[in-house]
């Protein structure tokens, strides 16, 4: 089966209309101007613009990071906005995962031991922990660097710790934000590879904002945003696109 017929079945997440304002010096700003967009089971999907053009802010939104002014978001049917402060940090446990450019790995922790925190603050038992996180490092080629602090790894080795940690919970979504930013070109291109068999084998939903175009051969769709808006909607097979290029 193709992956787009999957796609079509489960919508993951739902945004209707989402309108964030902030109050400045200068008047009222409008961040984000109304943003639509079902996004799938399954699918990968880059969120791509220029600085200043609204993707953090709306993966701010659809992370439960901030709250919108207006509009609703749904993750598997469920509106964020009608929940508590407690049912809000329990999604935001189970159902997302998250990648940061920084990698925001505790450096006096081991990388099981990053990985299994959240896993023991999502109420799994130490022992079930340990052996989820064993076998997210593995899957990431890290089997042998579970005792590895974060300074005693490459910025590459840290980027996997903190793909595995946001795998290991079975989440719904991943948001990742600029993952390969602070990385060389090829460690680079072997995370997005790293992400997209992930994807593939895992069956999670990736929502990936960035500014690196290698991305886009990762991706089902790509969001182009601009002023608070998405401009244009884009598939893998509306590009030419080989690694590293766009033809």
């Amino acid at each position: 089966m193709e992956r787009s017929e999957t796609h079509a079945r489960v919508k993951t997440l739902r945004a209707v209309e989402v309108v964030k304002e902030y109050r400045t010096a200068a008047g009222l700003f409008r961040a984000l101007q109304g943003v639509t967009i079902d996004i799938f089971q399954g699918e990968y999907v880059s969120i791509m613009g220029p600085s200043g053009s609204g993707k953090t802010t709306f993966f701010n939104m659809i992370g439960g990071l901030q709250k919108a002014t207006g509009g609703r978001i749904f993750i598997d049917d469920v509106d964020i906005a009608r929940l508590s402060p407690d049912e809000l940090a329990w999604l935001r446990c189970r159902k997302i995962g998250y990648i940061f450019q920084t990698y925001n790995l505790i450096p006096t922790m081991s990388a099981l031991e990053n990985v299994m925190t959240p896993l023991i603050f999502g109420g799994m038992s130490e022992d079930a922990a340990m052996a989820r996180a064993e076998e997210a490092l593995a899957m990431v080629g890290l089997a042998d660097r579970c005792f590895h602090k974060p300074a005693e790894l490459s910025g590459g080795q840290q980027q996997r710790v903190a793909i595995a940690r946001a795998f290991a919970p079975n989440p719904a979504i991943i948001l990742a934000d600029e993952p390969t930013a602070n990385l060389d070109t090829k460690t680079g291109g072997e995370i997005i590879e790293l992400m997209s068999r992930m994807n593939r084998q895992e069956g999670v939903t990736v929502i990936t904002a960035t500014h690196d175009y290698k991305m886009l051969a990762a991706s089902d769709r790509i969001l182009f945003m601009e002023d608070g808006r998405i401009t244009k909607i884009r598939t893998r097979d509306e590009f030419d696109i080989a690694v590293g290029r766009i033809l």
